[in-house]
């Protein structure tokens, strides 16, 4: 593994060890697809690379919508928000 390859795997094991699981799988993310994108990377192994690519962000995704999702039930919470009207006719 060249220096630079180095580093950029430095960047996952960095993430990992500061137990940020989506920085974490964002740098496998990113990871994976300069992987994909290196012209050195084996034929046989771009299926696979791919297919992690793919499941990384469907994670990422995930851990975002649970945060919107909190957060979005939180500012529900808030004494200012205002409920909306309720129409039958919307049903």
């Amino acid at each position: 593994m060249g220096e630079g390859e180095q580093g950029l795997a430095g960047e996952v094991a960095q993430a990992a060890a500061a137990g940020d699981k989506r920085a974490t799988l964002v740098a496998m993310r990113d990871r994976c697809a300069r992987a994909i994108d290196d012209s050195s990377t084996p034929a046989r192994d771009l299926a696979a690379l791919t297919k992690r690519l793919s499941d990384f962000m469907d994670a990422i995704e995930e851990i975002d919508e649970r945060e919107k999702a909190k957060a979005d039930s939180d500012g529900d919470n808030d004494a200012s928000s205002t409920d909306e009207v309720f129409d039958p006719e919307a049903l």
